[in-house]
C-alpha cells in the first residue's frame, strides 16, 4: 500500500503532497524534510528505491521535480515506479493541453506554478488513479475524462457565481 505522495522541487520545495496513512502535521514536516535531504543528495545514477523508516520510498525525477512514494516493505517497487510514470503521463496529457510554453511534454514545476487555476487537476488525477493508496483505475483516457468533467463543473459553478452576483449587484442599485 502507497503511505504517502510527494512532489519535490529540485531546489526542495514541496509542490503536492498526498498523505494515505496517518501522520500529524509534525510527523508530515519530519518526513518532508527528511526525504527531501534524502532523495535530493542521492546521485542519478543511484537506483530510484530508499530504505527509510521501515517502508520503501520509490522516486522519479521528471523534469524539475522528483515524483516519490512511500510503500511497504513488501510492496513491488517496479510496481510502484509503473503507478508514478502513469502518473506523469496522465498530467502531461493535461497540462500538455494547457501550456504551450515548451515544445516537450514532460510535466514540469512550471505547470504546477503557472497554472494554478489548473492547480486542482494534479489532485484530481491523482484522486483518481488511487484510492486509500491503492490503483484504483488504471485507464488514461477515463482519468482524464474524469477531470475534464470536473473541469466542467468547475467552469459551471463560477459562471453561475458570476451571474448570482450580477444579479444581486443589479438588485441593490
Amino acid at each position: 500500500m502507497i503511505q504517502f505522495v510527494l512532489l519535490i522541487s529540485r531546489q526542495g520545495k514541496v509542490r503536492l503532497t498526498k498523505w494515505y496513512s496517518p501522520y500529524t502535521q509534525k510527523e508530515r514536516s519530519k518526513v518532508i524534510r527528511e526525504l527531501s535531504g534524502v532523495i535530493l543528495t542521492r546521485g542519478p545514477k543511484l537506483c530510484n528505491f530508499v530504505e527509510w523508516r521501515g517502508h520503501k520510498v520509490v522516486y522519479k525525477r521528471y523534469a524539475s521535480l522528483y515524483f516519490c512514494m512511500g510503500i511497504d516493505q513488501e510492496d513491488n517497487e517496479l510496481e510502484v515506479l509503473e503507478i508514478i510514470h502513469h502518473y506523469v503521463e496522465i498530467l502531461d496529457r493535461y497540462f500538455g493541453s494547457v501550456s504551450e510554453l515548451r515544445p516537450w511534454f514532460i510535466v514540469c514545476e512550471l505547470d504546477l506554478i503557472f497554472n494554478f487555476h489548473k492547480y486542482n487537476a494534479a489532485y484530481y488525477a491523482l484522486d483518481e488513479l488511487l484510492i486509500a493508496g491503492e490503483l484504483q483505475e488504471s485507464s488514461k483516457k477515463t482519468v482524464a475524462r474524469l477531470i475534464a468533467a470536473q473541469d466542467s463543473l468547475v467552469e459551471a459553478a463560477k459562471e453561475q457565481a458570476s451571474s448570482l452576483s450580477n444579479i444581486i449587484s443589479q438588485a441593490t442599485k
